[in-house]
């Protein structure tokens, strides 16, 4: 967000000459979305607010003015970076005694189970008995997500916490060699977090044909953000942002390319 001084765009077609053009196509290559449609300062629209997804925005209005702009009133929807990360029970395979769970399946009748129940029917029954075994045979255990990066290590968590108290000693001392230690601490791990990521994404691509799952995880856990559908141009040039709109217009074109062939007498 911030004040871009182009007033030449046209945001109900996201068409602009330069220098507005690179931010047009900066802004349709990352599928962000401009949610100021009002005047800031004049009759331009200046300052602009984007974010990748619509939803992370819950109201904003353009109110009075702060010198010779409009001010903007946000309302954000953002997850509280301090929240305790809670706890996540899952399925604990190992400690899981498979023999019962397969006896207890064993031992229903079926052919009673399924008789006069249709497709759907069938499949709802044959799911809640597994889930039933699973629940009297298979443990749950608590594990504690972590944002930590797949190539997190104690080796770096340990030169981190180094660089930190080296910093504090420069604070405190101003001296030469505290510098030079700090300096020293700062190369260190940007080393070891270099080459840690190598190692990692080597082995990570040596398994790309015995193990693709965790090749696919690696991958999803470095994007920076979900693939989302971004904005997109209606048969009029304008431009729809909101989902019901953007699923009309992907319909639209996919029922389009359906050839319908004529009957022959």
């Amino acid at each position: 967000m911030g004040d871009f001084n182009l007033p030449h765009i046209n945001w109900t077609t996201r068409q602009s000459q330069a220098p507005g053009s690179k931010l047009i196509d900066l802004i349709n290559t990352n599928s962000l979305q401009q949610h100021v449609n009002e005047p800031t300062r004049e009759n331009n629209i200046l300052d602009l607010v984007m974010t990748t997804s619509d939803l992370s925005i819950n109201g904003l209005e353009v109110t009075g003015k702060i010198g010779d702009h409009q001010m903007i009133d946000i309302s954000l929807d953002v997850q509280d970076s301090n929240t305790r990360t809670q706890h996540k029970q899952v399925l604990d395979y190992k400690l899981a005694n498979f023999e019962l769970m397969k006896e207890e399946l064993s031992s229903y009748n079926y052919e009673v189970l399924m008789s006069n129940k249709n497709v759907q029917e069938r499949y709802m029954t044959l799911k809640d008995k597994i889930a039933t075994a699973t629940d009297h045979h298979i443990p749950r255990k608590q594990i504690r997500p972590t944002n930590n990066p797949p190539w997190f290590s104690q080796e770096i968590k340990r030169l981190i916490n180094a660089r930190q108290h080296s910093y504090r000693r420069l604070k405190r001392y101003q001296t030469e060699p505290h510098r030079q230690e700090h300096i020293h601490a700062c190369r260190a791990i940007k080393r070891t977090i270099k080459s840690t990521k190598q190692n990692k994404e080597i082995a990570v691509a040596a398994q790309t044909k015995t193990n693709p799952k965790s090749f696919y995880k690696y991958v999803n856990e470095r994007r920076l953000r979900r693939d989302t559908i971004g904005p997109l141009i209606d048969s009029e040039g304008s431009t729809q942002t909101s989902n019901k709109r953007k699923a009309k217009i992907l319909n639209t074109y996919f029922t389009s390319m359906y050839v319908h062939s004529r009957r022959l007498n």
